[in-house]
């Protein structure tokens, strides 16, 4: 067997070189690069073999290990799972910071090669700079923290096991069940440390979608079920995209007439305008979706965790004889809440049970109802995005401005605060991908980092990530790595001065405005934050705009940019678009000296008496 000496690093690299895939027909590396922030703990190792490889497998410099990882793994979502970035960090508080992307990257089903920096495996130096120690545990490094966010973990203390713990890694990134965040943790002194690996471990490997076809008994049982529904339900979720089967449920809806909603990652799936689509579902849906989700007798959920979100905290599929059917590659997702499973790949599936389904459709009242039921929101959604002249606008009047200067093919990004909620009822997606929300983890932060990732799967798309002042402050410094990259985004952040979302909340349940709003927070000096200046000392065209009519303007000069913009615009913390929603389980103190709270408790108790 012919061998080739490396180092465990320069092997790690070379074997990342040589995995592939295929995309419409053109060979693209399965690995579209490697983010890298440089310390003591990969930089001799791991960055001597990303040098020596930077023409093939490009390294790219972020400004902060977290939002790297979370570059990566838009990439990954906007790439629907086909191709895919690995992230590496120095040993301590540089791996550390991935561990919140590496739980996004779980929730979300999405893949993310992380190879943080490790302690000496010879342990010769001990305790090194950085190192956790733990007083009854030899073996244990920071890089533990990664074993609970991460679907496979590995640390590297020989060079030679490299080769199974890679072949795992690459299982698990690229299996449409178990895809989720790798890590495999490099022991800095066996980074470099080297071996005599065989020539076969780098030969070039195409990694294609598994699809995996229904159980013929688990489809013949939910033909049966949709065939005896008077009012069947389409629930869409993420995994239609990752299965890349818009078009089989597009006509998968109108073959049978079943009308359909979508989840947040859901969203853009099943095209805006099908007479079919009643939007958002859930706590943050329309009114059309919910109305008809809680008459429902017979549930499709589509590749979707079905998370409290969607369910309503399982009290929005209320109709007695409702019956669930999972369809979704994970027989964990499937099988929820008693869900009839059915699992396999959704175009596989959506194909096989349409074929099951020939000839019958939903009875023509349920159908027309849906129809009527869209109608009727999206005139009611109108009245919210439209302009109007307060002082301070609406989240939804933002949203609505973004939409009017929109193109079908631009891509919004989010992912925490009160927009998540606007967009998911009130945004109209043109094309498949065109609406990137991470709200599995809504991670603050994502947001900048994400649309950079965004941007990096697909350059020729516009890509709009809307935030708030609280995103924004969390995690900006990719704005500066995408003018370094002369990737362009357009940037809207919403300045309510605080966290007005769960200003809400605390509202909502009984509370006294505390600690969220700025104003409401212990200070002696209210922060005066200039967002555009900031934005512009990262390298950004910034400006700051004083009303929607001068937000639509600075939104035209934006896409003539070269670079990315920031646009500003003060907003009301107190508004959201009361139409459409659904209860959502936030429990509420039994006991309080507030009244407000005892009230809200109360309201609380009733709404538990009436869940199905």
């Amino acid at each position: 067997m012919a061998k080739i000496r490396l180092t465990m690093a320069q092997a790690l690299v070379k074997a990342l070189a040589a995995q592939k895939t295929v995309i419409d027909g053109q060979t693209l590396p399965l690995f579209a690069g490697v983010w890298a922030i440089f310390g003591h703990g990969n930089v001799a190792g791991l960055g001597e073999a990303l040098h020596g490889a930077r023409d093939g497998l490009p390294t790219y410099r972020a400004h902060n290990e977290q939002a790297m990882a979370h570059a990566a793994i838009a990439f990954a979502k906007a790439s629907r799972r086909r191709r895919m970035m690995a992230v590496t960090s120095s040993i301590g508080p540089g791996a550390t910071n991935m561990v919140t992307a590496a739980a996004v990257a779980h929730v979300n089903r999405l893949p993310l090669l992380l190879l943080p920096g490790d302690v000496f495996a010879g342990r010769r130096p001990d305790p090194v700079l950085q190192q956790i120690e733990d007083f009854g545990d030899g073996t244990v490094s920071a890089n533990d923290c990664f074993k609970p966010v991460s679907r496979y973990f590995d640390r590297l203390t020989r060079p030679e096991q490299l080769i199974p713990a890679f072949e795992r890694a690459m299982a698990v990134l690229t299996d449409p069940a178990e895809c989720g965040p790798v890590t495999l943790a490099l022991c800095q002194d066996v980074q470099a440390e080297a071996f005599d690996y065989p020539e076969a471990f780098f030969a070039e490997r195409i990694w294609t979608p598994r699809r995996q076809r229904p159980d013929e008994a688990e489809l013949a049982e939910a033909a049966v079920l949709l065939k005896a529904a008077e009012k069947p339900f389409v629930v869409v979720g993420g995994g239609v995209l990752y299965g890349e089967a818009e078009a089989e449920l597009a006509r998968f809806c109108e073959a049978h007439g079943l009308p359909a909603a979508e989840t947040q990652a859901g969203k853009s799936a099943l095209p805006f305008d099908h007479p079919l689509n009643l939007g958002a579902i859930g706590v943050t849906g329309t009114g059309a979706a919910n109305a008809m989700a809680e008459e429902a007798d017979v549930v499709l959920a589509i590749g979707t965790r079905l998370q409290d979100f969607t369910t309503g905290s399982w009290s929005l599929f209320s109709n007695p004889a409702c019956r669930i059917i999972g369809l979704n590659v994970q027989a964990f997702d499937a099988g929820k809440q008693r869900a009839r499973p059915l699992v396999c790949d959704a175009r596989a599936g959506l194909a096989e049970l349409d074929a099951a389904l020939a000839g019958h459709r939903a009875p023509e009242t349920w159908t027309a109802q849906a129809k009527s039921a869209r109608t009727d929101w999206l005139t009611t959604a109108a009245h919210y995005t439209a302009a109007g002249n307060a002082a301070l606008p609406s989240d939804a009047q933002v949203l609505g401005a973004v939409q009017r200067w929109s193109e079908p093919s631009d891509v919004v990004v989010c992912a925490a605060g009160g927009l998540p909620g606007e967009l998911h009822k009130l945004w109209q997606a043109g094309a498949p991908g065109g609406y990137h929300m991470e709200y599995g983890y809504s991670c603050m932060g994502y947001e900048i980092a994400g649309g950079l990732g965004v941007k990096m799967a697909d350059p020729a798309r516009e890509v709009v990530v809307m935030l708030g002042d609280g995103s924004y402050l969390m995690m900006n410094s990719e704005i500066a790595t995408s003018v370094m990259l002369g990737l362009k985004l357009t940037i809207v952040v919403l300045d309510n001065r605080g966290f007005g979302c769960i200003n809400r909340l605390q509202g909502a349940t009984g509370g006294a405005p505390f600690n969220n709003l700025l104003a409401d927070s212990r200070h002696e000096t209210l922060p005066a934050i200039d967002f555009a200046a900031h934005a512009a000392s990262l390298g950004a065209v910034s400006r700051k705009v004083a009303s929607l009519a001068e937000l639509d303007e600075a939104l035209r000069e934006s896409r003539a940019h070269d670079r990315t913009s920031v646009v500003v615009i003060d907003t009301d913390p107190m508004i959201s678009t009361d139409a459409g929603g659904h209860w959502w389980d936030v429990a509420v103190p039994e006991i309080s000296t507030r009244a407000e709270v005892a009230q809200a408790r109360q309201r609380y108790d009733d709404a538990l008496k009436a869940r199905p």
